[in-house]
């Protein structure tokens, strides 16, 4: 499954220990040059820094022939969702609700950082969703703790015989 991605998810599976996840799910993600330079911007953790520096083998960036300006869109989810559509990428993993929305008038279908988790933790990638989602709240990671919440209530009652 070819997958594009913006920087959101990247830093959010790092910060919480499961960017492991990404290859285990999706083939392969292409990311546009832009969001390897955020990811390697001094603002961001060490670890984000360094996961992008020495960049694992399903990670290739793609650098697509156009990229269209979008109104109230930063430059990486503008540029993100340009090699979704050159690509014909499946999913584009986004975070941000306006680019989100964009990709989705696009007819690009998007999952979030947190359902990444959530589908990660059904397939068994990850043993404990509760401690995830708990490591993510304890970040600065921008998610709705209403929206992690009911993500935990659903995968419980997928546990629950």
């Amino acid at each position: 499954m070819l997958v594009v991605a913006d920087s959101s998810p990247f830093i959010g599976l790092i910060k919480i220990g499961q960017v492991e996840v990404l290859p285990k799910l999706f083939d392969t993600i292409a990311v546009p040059a832009v969001v390897v330079s955020e990811l390697q911007s001094p603002k961001r953790p060490e670890a984000v820094r360094q996961f992008i520096a020495s960049s694992p083998p399903w990670l290739s960036i793609h650098q697509p022939s156009s990229i269209e300006e979008i109104e109230g869109l930063d430059a990486g989810e503008t540029a993100a969702i340009a090699p979704a559509l050159e690509l014909k990428a499946e999913l584009l993993l986004i975070d941000e609700a306006r680019g989100r929305q964009a990709a989705i008038q696009r007819e690009i279908q998007t999952v979030r950082t947190a359902a990444v988790i959530f589908e990660a933790a059904k397939a068994g990638f990850i043993p404990d969703l509760r401690t995830a989602f708990e490591k993510l709240k304890a970040t600065d990671f921008r998610v709705p703790k209403q929206a992690l919440d009911e993500l935990l209530r659903r995968y419980e009652q997928t546990k629950t015989p």
